[in-house]
């Protein structure tokens, strides 16, 4: 699990993403808080798991303050620029490689429901959310997406896909898809391989009822990797926030954050 203490490499590069801090009026009153404090509480609740409401003060803002903030940075694209960014950066380093991708889901239970919930079938119907995951060749997050948990897995298939991003960092156009995809047999419709080749896919998704032996699974782990990864930060493990807004900008949050880590583990090296 990835430390409770935000890095100082990880605020450095969303800095430049945030909105000009706010300066004191004229007429006096309450300073903004800082934002580096706020990216430091929103770091601590994605790790902890804690809920708003039990965010220590001695960390410099309450847990309504930071989810305020949160929201409204959703709102203004900075989760998906920063998660775009680190993205870039694996690129150019030769450490991101989308000519392969995998997919594939998890579900987390849904406390007090809210927008992107439905009954779960693998949780004795509770309230649910489903993570669907898009990962390069070594494991990177190119797409999280988050639904209601009674969506079929080939329905999200496709959006899914179709999110994929066009990530800059080398010299010529960015691709717009992978060359080949990797998928299990929850995914398994003919109509979505005829799709995917015309797409300009190669379709390699196991079929239901097939025996074992097709070796899709030496490609396919590293995705059960990255999900290990994603629900490594607690809060992704078990949804507390009713709003789509918020759980929109907690997935953005956790690719970046898986990707931040991926970068500099990497680099190291």
């Amino acid at each position: 699990m990835a430390s409770a203490r935000m890095p100082e490499k990880f605020y450095e590069l969303a800095r430049p993403l945030l909105p000009t801090e706010p300066e004191s009026g004229s007429q006096g009153g309450r300073p903004s808080i800082e934002h580096y404090i706020v990216l430091k509480v929103i770091w601590f609740v994605l790790v902890t798991g804690c809920r708003w409401k039990d965010v220590p003060r001695e960390l410099g803002c309450c847990g309504e303050t930071a989810r305020t903030r949160l929201q409204a940075w959703e709102r203004a694209g900075i989760w998906k620029e920063l998660h775009k960014l680190l993205l870039t950066m694996l690129r150019q380093a030769n450490e991101l490689h989308t000519e392969t991708a995998i997919i594939d889901s998890t579900q987390v239970r849904a406390f007090g429901g809210g927008e992107a919930t439905g009954p779960s079938p693998v949780d004795r119907r509770k309230k649910g959310t489903k993570y669907t995951l898009l990962v390069d060749r070594d494991g990177a997050p190119l797409v999280l997406r988050a639904t209601a948990a009674n969506r079929s897995d080939q329905l999200e298939i496709l959006p899914t896909i179709v999110s994929f991003p066009e990530v800059p960092g080398k010299p010529g156009r960015p691709p717009t898809h992978p060359d080949k995809l990797y998928a299990d047999a929850g995914y398994d419709c003919d109509a979505t391989r005829a799709i995917l080749r015309w797409l300009g896919i190669e379709p390699h998704i196991r079929k239901r009822n097939e025996k074992h032996g097709s070796h899709l699974g030496r490609v396919r782990w590293v995705v059960e990797r990255t999900i290990s990864w994603i629900k490594g930060l607690r809060r992704m493990r078990v949804r507390y926030d009713r709003s789509v807004v918020s759980l929109d900008a907690w997935t953005s949050i956790a690719a970046a954050v898986v990707c931040f880590n991926i970068f500099f583990e990497t680099s190291v090296k």
